[in-house]
């Protein structure tokens, strides 16, 4: 049974709660409630839990460093369990994607994203699994306001079953790889599903 750390990006504090920033915090909260996993032990500046899911045994954490700190947390746990940046997957918010689509990337640059940003300087390098969670971008107006803004009246409807629809795709991709899991995901608009 292999090991993999699930790392959901956000900002904690009930004023970010449904901002479109946290979208990684909210598929790691439902990835929780179907897994079985309480994501609440407090450990390294974040929140962790553990558990099996799909046969693979998962170390949840969402850090609790607000965004541009993020690494420090994942980082702490990587090591402490002595995992390398291979056995990392980290769900975030991206603006380059449209609501309700996701894409999975394997390494790469940080694209201006400060969670992204924290990782790659804490682990010196971007060797690690992303899951990027379309928030589309503002058609006007201020980006970093748009983030940290909560989800249209238009989306809140979506978010639930844009959250399961990621959630199956970590299924996928815990089962079947990467290669398949990008077929079938990459550029699907999840909140169609039925």
């Amino acid at each position: 049974m292999s090991v993999h750390l699930i790392a959901g990006l956000g900002n904690p504090g009930p004023e970010y709660h449904e901002t479109r920033h946290n979208a990684g915090f909210m598929v790691l909260d439902r990835l929780g409630d179907l897994a079985g996993i309480s994501v609440t032990k407090k450990s390294f500046s974040g929140l962790c839990g553990e558990g099996s899911w799909q046969g693979e045994r998962l170390l949840l954490v969402k850090p609790q460093t607000y965004m541009n700190l993020s690494g420090r947390s994942v980082a702490a746990t990587l090591r402490y369990h002595k995992l390398s940046p291979a056995n990392l997957i980290v769900i975030h918010d991206e603006l380059d994607i449209p609501f309700g689509q996701v894409k999975i990337k394997e390494g790469g640059g940080h694209g201006g994203h400060n969670g992204l940003r924290s990782l790659m300087a804490e682990l010196g390098n971007g060797d690690f699994l992303r899951v990027r969670v379309g928030i589309g971008r503002p058609v006007k107006g201020d980006p970093v306001k748009y983030v940290l803004g909560a989800f249209g009246r238009d989306e809140l409807p979506h978010l639930s079953r844009l959250c399961d629809g990621v959630c199956d795709l970590l299924s996928t991709l815990l089962r079947e790889g990467v290669p398949k899991s990008m077929s079938l995901y990459n550029r699907k608009d999840l909140t169609l599903q039925p």
